[in-house]
Parts: C-alpha cells; structure tokens; sequence
C-alpha cells in the first residue's frame, strides 16, 4: 500500500461528496431521532476549506474548515474516515493539514463541534490539543453537542 496523499480542495469535489454522504448516514445511525435537527449546521459552501486523504488513489477521509471572519476563528467542519481505513491516522493527518491552512490564512485558532456518541473523535480531538468549551452558536443548549477549541501556533 501506498502512504496516504492529502489534497487541498474544494466543497465540490465529487470524492468529498461520497465521503460526507457516507458521514450522514452514519451520523444519522448513531443520533437518530435528533440527528434532523443538526443536519442544517453540517452545510458547508464554496468557502469551505477541504481536505481529502487518500489511499491508493481512493478517497479515505476528509474534513474542511470555514472560515467564521468577524469572530477570527475557523470551524472545523466534516470530519469523516471510510470505517474501512479507520486507526491508521488518517483523520489526524487530515485535522493537521487543516490546521496548518487555518494558519496560513491568518487565523489564530480553531473550533469544533461534535457529538458524545463519538467518543472516537472526542479522544482524537483531546489528543492533539484540543479542549472543551461551552456551546457556542447554533450548539448553545443542545445536550448532545461537544464543543472545543484549540489555539494555533
């Protein structure tokens, strides 16, 4: 097998779209009946920053950030790895890659929000730096949303 390739992309790219499709349905698995409710928070538009991992020239994962300009933060958006290719790194590479564009652009830090049914990306998140604040946003008084941030170097 060959290492994983990272991309820099956009929300239009088609392998993006088949790894988010496949994030929705597991997203859905794991939160229904609320997962309707966070569905219009996941969007993401042209600003959206994208990373993709690949693996033998197969999309594996990916995640994006938008850029939140009048609060200087970025939102790390999308998160994803195919379950086939899971606990090789990849989602750590892609959250790296992310981060090293964040700054690129000037910002200072980063925010996330995910949720206490993955308890896989909360661990993942708390690994590389990341620490939990209070919901922010549309994520202010939902229970199952975990918010966090990580300051940039």
């Amino acid at each position: 097998m060959n290492a994983v390739t990272l991309i820099r992309t956009t929300a239009f790219d088609p392998g993006f779209g088949t790894l988010i499709t496949e994030l929705d349905k597991d997203l859905r698995t794991r939160y229904q009946p609320y997962q309707a409710m966070y569905d219009g928070f996941n969007k993401v538009d042209e600003s959206a920053r994208v990373v993709m991992a690949f693996q033998d020239d197969q999309p594996v994962g990916c995640g994006c950030f938008r850029p939140m300009t009048d609060a200087g933060y970025v939102e790390i958006k999308r998160m994803f790895v195919d379950p086939a290719f899971r606990g090789r790194g990849f989602a750590k590479q892609v959250l790296q890659e992310l981060e090293r564009w964040a700054a690129e652009e000037g910002y200072h830090s980063t925010r996330l929000e995910t949720g206490d049914r993955q308890p896989e990306a909360v661990a993942l998140y708390e690994k590389v730096g990341y620490c939990r604040i209070e919901n922010y946003g549309p994520y202010v008084g939902l229970a199952a949303s975990v918010c966090m941030e990580k300051k940039l170097a």
